[in-house]
Order: C-alpha cells, then sequence, then structure tokens
C-alpha cells in the first residue's frame, strides 16, 4: 500500500527545533557526556520502557545524536547499532559509550543504510528500531553548523560533511522552487514573497552567513516568533531530504523487525509525524475497505499491532527541565508474531 502524498498543512509543531528565543541552553545527559557535546535526548524514559532493551537483544538506534538514548538502551543490556551522519556526533558518542564495548556499533551513515549494514554485519534482524528525528541541541547551538537563525554562521545546514549547502540552494534554485520549499516544508504563508526578495537580493551578493538570511527575512516584520522560524526549517528539511529519506527508510527499517520487535519514532513537526502515523496505521490495520467492495476485506500488507494510540508526549517534568521537548511526538508499533504483509509499499 503505498504512502500518500504530501498536502502542506498547518504545522502545529513548528517551534520544536529553530525558535531558539524560549529555549535555555542544554542540559548534559544522565550519562558522563562530554561539556562540548550537549544534547538532551527527550522522552528517554518512554523510549526505553516501549524497546525493553535486555541481553540478547539487538536495537537499532537510527539517530545516534548525543548517545543519550543508545546509553539507556546499553545500559539495559541490549546489542545496540548506532546510525548518525554528523562525525561530531559520532566521535562523541563513540567515546562516551566505549565502556560497553562490542555491544555498541556506531555507524556513519542515514539509517536509511541500515539494512545494508546490518548485512554487512551479518545480522539479519532486530528486537527494536529507534529514530529521533529532527535537529539535536548541539546542531543548533553550535553556530558554526549553521541551523540557527539567531547566531552567525555559514549558512550551511547539512547534517554532515557532504551535499549540498542551504547558501547553494537558496543562492541557485529558482523563486518557484524556494517558494514552493517554503510552503511545503515550513508552511509559510510569505513563501512567494519571500523568494522574490530572496532571488532580488542574491542578485547583488549570494548569501554566505546564517545571519544575512535571518537579517532578509525578519525586515519590517515583527512577532512572538522569529520571522525566519519557518524558511529556515523548510531550508534544513530540504538539504537534508529529511522527508524523502524518511518515507524510503520506513519499509526497510520495517522489514528488519524480528517477531515481536517494537519500532518508536520520535516526530517534531506535523510533516514527518503525518508520514509516520500514516505509515504505521497502513500497516496495523487489520481490514481495508472500499466503497465498491461489499464488505472490508484483511489487509495483505499488515505487519504491526499498535502499542500506542496516540501519540505519547513530554511530562509536566521534562517540559519543565527541557522545553525543546514540547512538540516531541512518540509513536510506537510492533511487529506481529506472523505478518504476510510486506515492509515495502504494495
Amino acid at each position: 500500500m503505498p504512502l500518500l502524498p504530501h498536502r502542506p498543512i498547518r504545522n502545529r509543531f513548528l517551534r520544536a527545533h529553530h525558535d531558539l528565543d524560549s529555549f535555555p541552553a542544554a542540559s548534559d545527559t544522565h550519562f558522563s557526556m562530554s561539556t562540548s557535546f550537549r544534547h538532551e535526548s527527550v522522552l528517554a524514559g518512554e523510549v526505553n520502557d516501549f524497546l525493553r532493551p535486555a541481553p540478547g537483544r539487538t536495537i537499532i538506534d537510527g539517530t545516534l545524536g548525543g548517545g543519550g538514548h543508545s546509553g539507556l538502551l546499553l545500559k539495559g543490556g541490549a546489542r545496540v547499532i548506532a546510525f548518525d551522519r554528523d562525525p561530531e556526533a559520532l566521535a562523541h558518542s563513540r567515546a562516551a559509550l566505549a565502556p560497553y564495548g562490542e555491544s555498541f556499533t556506531a555507524v556513519e551513515g542515514n539509517f536509511a543504510d541500515a539494512p545494508a549494514a546490518l548485512a554487512g554485519l551479518g545480522i539479519g534482524s532486530v528486537d527494536g528500531i529507534l529514530l529521533d528525528l529532527g535537529v539535536s541541541s548541539h546542531q543548533l547551538d553550535t553556530p558554526e553548523r549553521g541551523f540557527s537563525f539567531q547566531r552567525e554562521g555559514p549558512l550551511d545546514m547539512r547534517m554532515g560533511n557532504s551535499g549540498m549547502t542551504a547558501a547553494d540552494l537558496v543562492n541557485t534554485a529558482e523563486a518557484a522552487e524556494l517558494a514552493r520549499i517554503f510552503r511545503t516544508y515550513g508552511d509559510e504563508p510569505r513563501a512567494i514573497q519571500i523568494a522574490a526578495r530572496i532571488v532580488r537580493a542574491r542578485e547583488k551578493k549570494p548569501f554566505e552567513t546564517t545571519l544575512e538570511l535571518a537579517e532578509l527575512i525578519a525586515a519590517g516584520r515583527k512577532g512572538p516568533r522569529h520571522p525566519a522560524t519557518r524558511v529556515f526549517q523548510a531550508l534544513r528539511i530540504a538539504v537534508n531530504d529529511e522527508i524523502g529519506s524518511l518515507e524510503r527508510a520506513l519499509p526497510d527499517l520495517a522489514g528488519l523487525l524480528a517477531p515481536g520487535g517494537r519500532f518508536a519514532v520520535i516526530t517534531f513537526h506535523s510533516l514527518e509525524d503525518r508520514v509516520v502515523k500514516q505509515f504505521f496505521r497502513a500497516r496495523s490495520a487489520a481490514e481495508i475497505d472500499d466503497p465498491t467492495w461489499p464488505a472490508p476485506r484483511p489487509n495483505p500488507d499488515r505487519l504491526f499491532e499498535a502499542v500506542t494510540r496516540r501519540s505519547v508526549t513530554a511530562s509536566p517534568a521534562e517540559l519543565a527541565a527541557n522545553p525543546r521537548s514540547r512538540s516531541a511526538r512518540l509513536r510506537v508499533v510492533e511487529r506481529l508474531p506472523s505478518a504476510s504483509g510486506k515492509g515495502g509499499a504494495a
């Protein structure tokens, strides 16, 4: 069953990773992490409870980041295979989690690379998968990474060190393409106007830094939210192909789950949450129906049983300690003991 196409919708979770006005500095995780790399893992206790780490279980952490989630899973006795495109995150977490020895493997790459990487390790199936989508606190708080519109840095926004930068995109894309990106990935109501202003400005001088772009967007605009919030989110998603990678990876990752294995995904804005929700729902429904059919039919693509009927959100205590968790939504499904459906689209 194919995933449904994207339709721009009002983004209820937009402030999650880019509106830094109200954000305190991120605190260290519960592990002995280096102070040079700060990231507070969201919904860590809930993830640990749902994925049930134990000796003999293998779990994929598709978004390693600062290693907070992986650390808890390792502490529970599981073997963890973790992925990240960020060399800084990999270096930090490899050092921090080195005491777990061969129980921890960190791979440089996108979580979409997991099937090939596991095949290379001789692993055919896993007992759990975690994706914590979005940008880490460290990436946001490091001006050189180019994610923040309130701190001067190169207009980069790449999760890793290769590929197109945000500067490449804003300096070369046509106005219509920029407007589409801002509208689709940022729900920006002034997408056309902002795109036109960018194209006019870059004719005089290409954009090189975050503040150059942020100041152009913010000129003459006021409000409780920084005017560049939506555009910066949209550029980040486009530069890293976040939605496309997620759509391609979900079916392949689902195919790695052993019977009874659980798939947990944390999202931070409505676009990625909708992709996850639709995929889990399409693969969890016992029956499918069509107005032309006399009765519902068994779902041939069913793989999962829903573990969370609704998304799980941060507790009041976590919200108070880490305001960046306020937009996090956790969804979890469990692989059926015997599933006839396929991980991929039918």
